[in-house]
């Protein structure tokens, strides 16, 4: 849980010291998005593989060594002194912190007894939905206080005590390596140019006009060749990488989409929130994270009672319950005006949090719970790929909503503020007259005022499209409570039990 809990939190923490930590590395702000990108490629290849190289390796030695590479990678990002250094060692990051999160439930399902395996999925849970709702408060916490380089060296803390518990309680096995003869590597080829091409192109494409530039049409050609290339390897090969046939079962199959559709919405709210405070409100990254952590601390209330409702209650009904509150939160955020900021929040952030805990932990137990004990592994592996890649494509289209709806409102407004109108008019005399009264000449003034005026605009124009990826978000949620009900209904216990 440590491990799933600092992967998470890794992205999210650095997410909010972006400027701070461009600036330390001397970066722009278009270079510095390649600190979080290249943790997201990384993670995003390295989970689908977790469960065969796990099977390799054992799950004991896979998680100690990369415990301690994940921390060797935190200590050099921390001492990186240019962009190149911190981009590889970020990938590092990521391709060792990705081990944690499907291991995290695989050990849950392999290990525990079955009467508290809904305690585990609950703590699997609060790691999905904590950890990106404390990351910024966290992030901006330790670089107001103590420096950006801390948003590493933190990994140390549960970092040491993740090495010490897994060395002290996860059983030896034996490993497998002559099965690397075996392996498929092609297939692993494919998944880590394919998945990498997406990752890059998803997380940078609105920066750089998308389909207009070189490199994402690189990064789509590529995806658009070796995703589908990787997908018939492993439903047609005899020895897959990951076992994709899995997703005939009906509830893995559905259950990952609406982990796709989660995923969109944790990620993509936790995204929209800091952006609007940033740009709208002028909000610092401290400010930030504490608006955001109302979206974390309720929820500590609501895991506790999580495996108790789990074993009372249909399931698929949990799951809906906490898709139709996620998606009221987001509406309450889809009529925000100039006047909303950290407190107006408030209450969204609260009603986002009571319904987070009922959506991720009752999905992930619905998911794993037709599945064979020794498929695990590749269910885990599976269902938590999908859930990162609905983050991403999540954030790629809210980023490219909140430009074009900005674009589409500006112009609109811009059809309704002309010189012929006489409201118009009467807001540029005002605020001439306040340039002018304190001291500016009238054509001063005047151009002044023009300003004035357009910014508001502008900024009008911003918040409206802010509202509008709000209101796509809660749609999305409102689809994926929805699609739970197409699940088969588990027996009592069953999502606890995985058989």
């Amino acid at each position: 849980m440590l491990g799933a809990f600092m992967a998470i939190l890794d992205i999210q923490i650095t997410n909010s010291s972006l400027q701070d930590i461009s600036g330390g590395i001397s970066a722009t702000a278009d270079e510095g998005s390649w600190i979080s990108t290249s943790y997201l490629i990384g993670e995003i290849i390295t989970i689908p593989l977790t469960a065969w190289f796990s099977k390799i390796f054992s799950i004991r030695y896979y998680l100690l060594v990369n415990i301690v590479l994940f921390l060797t990678f935190s200590a050099l990002c921390g001492i990186s002194t240019n962009l190149g250094e911190m981009i590889v060692f970020r990938a590092g990051q990521g391709f060792t912190g990705g081990v944690f999160i499907p291991t995290a439930l695989t050990v849950i399902i392999t290990y525990m007894p079955k009467n508290l395996q809904p305690v585990g999925q609950a703590m699997f849970g609060l790691t999905a939905t904590l950890a990106p709702a404390i990351g910024p408060y966290i992030g901006g916490l330790l670089t107001d206080r103590i420096g950006w380089e801390w948003n590493f060296y933190i990994n140390f803390i549960p970092g040491i005590l993740m090495f010490a518990t897994v060395f002290a309680t996860i059983p030896k096995e034996k490993m497998r390596l002559g099965e690397l003869r075996n392996g498929d590597w092609l297939g692993i080829a494919c998944i880590s140019i394919g998945l990498g091409a997406l990752v890059a192109m998803l997380e940078e494409g609105q920066r750089k006009d998308w389909f207009g530039n070189d490199f994402i049409r690189t990064c789509g050609i590529l995806a658009g060749i070796f995703v589908p290339a990787f997908i018939l390897l492993e439903i047609f090969g005899k020895h897959p990488v990951v076992n994709l046939r899995l997703l005939m079962s009906r509830n893995l199959g559905l259950s990952t989409l609406v982990a796709f559709v989660l995923g969109m919405g944790l990620y993509g709210s936790v995204y929209l929130i800091p952006l609007y405070l940033g740009e709208v409100q002028g909000y610092s990254p401290l400010l930030i994270g504490e608006t955001l952590i109302w979206v974390g601390l309720p929820q500590l209330l609501i895991f506790p009672i999580l495996p108790l409702l789990m074993k009372k209650f249909d399931i698929r009904f949990l799951v809906f319950v906490g898709c139709v509150l996620f998606a009221v939160s987001c509406f309450m955020n889809a009529y925000m005006t100039v006047d909303y900021a950290k407190d107006q929040f408030i209450w969204a952030n609260v009603v986002r949090a009571l319904g987070q805990p009922f959506t991720i932990v009752p999905i992930t137990g619905l998911a794993v719970a037709t599945l064979a004990r020794k498929d695990a592994g590749d269910g885990s592996a599976i269902f938590n790929m999908f859930r990162n890649l609905g983050g991403s494509v999540g954030i790629a289209i809210l980023s490219t909503v909140v430009t074009r709806r900005e674009q589409f409102h500006d112009e609109r407004i811009g059809e309704s503020v002309t010189a012929f109108s006489l409201a118009a008019q009467g807001r540029l005399q005002a605020v001439q007259a306040s340039f002018e009264a304190r001291g500016f000449d009238p054509t001063t003034a005047m151009r002044q005022a023009y300003g004035v005026v357009k910014r508001t605009m502008r900024r009008e124009a911003n918040i409206m499209a802010f509202n509008d990826a709000f209101l796509i978000v809660g749609v999305s949620l409102l689809l994926g409570a929805i699609i739970v009900w197409f699940c088969k209904k588990p027996s009592p216990g069953a999502a606890a039990a995985a058989h």
